[in-house]
């Protein structure tokens, strides 16, 4: 399968890349409005993976081309400029592709981070509304540490929740998910229910901000 990740040059498209290249067949694509960025991430990643006794392909380019014949596309981008994200790929999208999104909207005060969802209720549900007709959309991957993602050293042992209302797309990205070693799909419902899983992300960078060894924490449901 092809996976586009659009943003890959980002903390959570590394992470993502690293653990697809490594551990399974997948083909990655990495996605960046400025190519030569895309380029030279997709080249540290190869070199990256092949460090880790790992011989892999992974190739770099603009948004839209990278979105072009991918079957999945991840936006690894930050929630306030999803839709926009959604709409310059439009045309590269078909029936049948998959759009995921791990972005969870956030704000910062004194106290720490809140949960921000945007005004249509969550990021996902802007990604949703900003989807093709026959583009179905799945929000997972909110709850990962990027810095653990891209360790390729590091054992994860963690879940993810996966949200969608169509069910094989949402089959097919929990498939996805569990290509990585040691990490666990969970459903976590339909579409209406992102606010509570994006909403753990700004509980576990608190978490992680308070308590000293937690920078890379997750979840596991038990």
């Amino acid at each position: 399968m092809r996976i586009a990740l659009l943003g890959g040059t980002g903390d959570v498209g590394e992470g993502l890349a690293l653990r697809w290249a490594y551990h399974s067949d997948h083909d990655v694509v990495i996605g960046s409005r400025d190519p030569d960025d895309a380029h030279d991430a997709a080249d540290r990643y190869e070199r990256a993976v092949a460090d880790h006794g790992r011989e892999r392909k992974i190739t770099g380019f603009e948004n839209t081309m990278a979105a072009d014949r991918a079957e999945v596309v991840v936006l690894c981008v930050p929630p306030y400029h999803v839709a926009d994200t959604v709409e310059s790929i439009e045309g590269s999208l078909d029936d049948g592709d998959v759009l995921v999104t791990p972005a969870a909207g956030m704000k910062r005060d004194d106290d720490g981070f809140h949960y921000h969802p945007p005004s249509a209720g969550s990021v996902t549900a802007l990604v949703a509304d900003a989807a093709p007709d026959g583009v179905p959309v799945v929000g997972a991957f909110h709850s990962l540490a990027a810095g653990r993602l891209a360790d390729l050293d590091a054992e994860l042992g963690v879940d993810t929740l996966v949200i969608g209302d169509d069910a094989d797309a949402k089959s097919r990205v929990a498939g996805l998910a569990e290509d990585i070693d040691g990490l666990r799909a969970l459903d976590a419902g339909g579409l209406a229910n992102a606010p509570e899983v994006e909403s753990l992300t700004p509980l576990l960078v608190n978490v992680a901000r308070e308590n000293d060894g937690l920078g890379d924490l997750g979840v596991s449901f038990r």
